[in-house]
């Protein structure tokens, strides 16, 4: 995976350092789905998306970034991990406008809601979002689970629901038109699956076990 890291940031000394300070950061054993596994996949789908960007060099770095300081937290995560790419990308050599963009669209990601016209936003937010239309759904969902298990069941079923109801209700999950031909479709019958099996509604989760 750090294998891309210096066509980003640059191979010196101080720019591998930070790769691999990011790569232990996404390995935290109280992980389980925001691991080097999610970090790869938003990397390749960044990659599959990238002709939509307008800096894909920045869209890559916000990847890496995007998560690597996870506790849970929403919002809170996002901000810390954006910070975090402002204290250390200076030391990669990384241009001070690239690292403000970087930066930007790491805090986005606590929304996943690019104005229109932000084409590096909806390239990220695409591509973080393309686990929902996979058909290793079921484990993400169960790996989110797994992340929250400090909250009581009912607890997390409601929360979770209010958050796959809104997505739902979005008029589009995915931003850029390759998103859309690619994901939308099959994320919104995941959603739509996962949304039955916590509420026990009449489809009882049947396209999550297509």
């Amino acid at each position: 995976m750090a294998a891309g890291w210096p066509a980003l940031a640059g191979d010196s000394p101080a720019s591998l350092a930070v790769a691999a300070e990011l790569i232990a950061r996404w390995a935290e054993p109280h992980r389980r789905y925001h691991t080097p596994g999610h970090l790869r996949a938003v990397l390749a789908a960044a990659q599959r998306l990238e002709r939509h960007a307008d800096d894909p060099v920045a869209v890559r770095l916000a990847a890496w970034f995007h998560d690597a300081v996870y506790e849970g937290l929403a919002g809170d995560d996002e901000e810390r991990s954006a910070q975090l790419a402002q204290r250390l990308l200076p030391r990669c050599g990384v241009p001070a406008e690239r690292i403000a963009r970087t930066a930007r669209l790491v805090r986005l990601t606590a929304t996943h809601d690019p104005a229109d016209g932000d084409a590096d936003g909806a390239v990220l937010c695409d591509a973080d979002l393309a686990v929902l239309a996979g058909p290793g759904y079921e484990a993400y969902a169960r790996a989110v689970r797994e992340e929250y298990r400090h909250v009581p069941e009912a607890a997390f079923r409601a929360g979770r629901a209010e958050i796959l109801r809104r997505l739902l209700a979005a008029p589009r999950l995915y931003r850029t038109p390759l998103g859309r031909d690619l994901w939308e479709a099959a994320a919104r019958a995941n959603l739509a699956a996962e949304l039955d099996l916590l509420t026990g509604g009449p489809a009882a989760g049947a396209a999550l076990r297509r």
